[in-house]
């Protein structure tokens, strides 16, 4: 069997380009660039949470040398400890500290579901258009003549084979894996979160209890 005839540039683009433009259709602009950022963020590095465990050291450090009122928000490179670091050290408290990271992880969740539909969207539109140039190439077959009857054949097994190819090994692995990433990375946060709360609790000092108004009356007496 000779792989280069399965090279079909006119299918792959009626398939590839139809996917996406059904995708982009169904889904719209916004979900549609929000799953081209999870895209183009796979090949990055993925959250490196020993780097920011190291530098949220230093923090607390310094939060337990100086106290909370004379510590100074750090920056991390990291938008979400770079905000809970100022919501920290504005608010002195460690709900502000859970508020900011809960914002922080819906708007991650929301983003990393987006994408994965999206591409799910495309993994299911896929072998549909690979049928329609399956249709496009069997159409072909009463203006075809003499040898032609093998190319529209060849032509149409191959956009049908097309649209199997990008659901089951682009699509959908590429949906499978901005999940995957996204769970992994969610679970260092939450890890670090818990350990960043538990530390800084220890160095905040706790407010001193209530006095009874009794015992202020008779200290005065």
């Amino acid at each position: 069997m000779n792989v280069l005839q399965l090279l079909d540039p006119v299918s792959l683009a009626i398939v590839f380009g139809g996917t996406l433009a059904a995708t982009l259709l169904r889904c719209g602009w916004r979900d549609t660039r929000t799953a081209l950022i999870a895209l183009a963020q796979l090949p990055n590095r993925p959250f490196d949470s020993a780097r920011v465990r190291a530098e949220l050291a230093a923090q607390v450090r310094e939060i337990e040398e100086d106290g909370i009122l004379r510590a100074e928000p750090h920056s991390f490179g990291d938008g979400e400890f770079d905000d809970l670091s100022d919501a920290l050290i504005r608010h002195r408290s460690i709900k502000a500290l859970h508020d900011e990271h809960a914002r922080h992880s819906s708007r991650r969740r929301t983003a990393a579901e987006t994408a994965t539909r999206v591409l799910g969207e495309a993994a299911e539109l896929a072998p549909v258009l690979g049928l329609v140039g399956t249709l496009v190439a069997l159409g072909g077959f009463s203006a075809a003549a003499g040898g032609d009857y093998a190319r529209s054949i060849g032509t149409a097994v191959v956009t049908t084979l097309y649209g199997l190819v990008l659901a089951n090994f682009v699509f959908g692995p590429l949906a499978g894996a901005i999940a995957r990433r996204a769970r992994a990375e969610e679970s260092e946060r939450e890890a670090l979160i818990a350990w960043l709360a538990a530390t800084v609790e220890r160095a905040i000092p706790s407010a001193p209890p209530p006095r009874d108004a009794d015992t202020d009356a008779k200290a005065a007496a």
